[in-house]
């Protein structure tokens, strides 16, 4: 399997099985129901396109995420995460990772 569409399952983790995929390249799992990010994904090597959009993920394993040597595109939008990833992603992370653009912050 190059492609696997998992979207739109209410899924909050990744069976360990995902890892015996060696020639995924592509995973979606938008609209899904996960709180963080499924790290058997960080196993895959071939992977090249995770696309967590419309999920509840607010921590990403960024330091995983860089040692992922065929991943080029990361899709967080419409996740809370949190304003560390942010941070974090910019000078760590060699691919392009897609956030909603920040909410403003409510002035009181």
């Amino acid at each position: 399997i190059a492609e696997l569409n998992l979207a739109g399952n209410y899924l909050h983790r990744l069976p360990e099985e995902v890892t015996s995929l060696l020639h995924l390249r592509a995973i979606n799992l938008s609209r899904n129901r996960f709180r963080r990010f499924p790290e058997p994904l960080a196993a895959v090597t071939t992977l090249e396109t995770i696309d967590l959009e419309e999920n509840e993920i607010t921590e990403v394993p960024v330091e995983k995420l860089a040692s992922m040597a065929s991943l080029r595109s990361l899709n967080l939008r419409e996740n809370p995460v949190g304003p560390e990833v942010r941070l974090l992603v910019r000078p760590l992370v060699p691919f392009d990772v897609l956030l909603s653009p920040e909410k403003p912050i409510p002035e009181a």
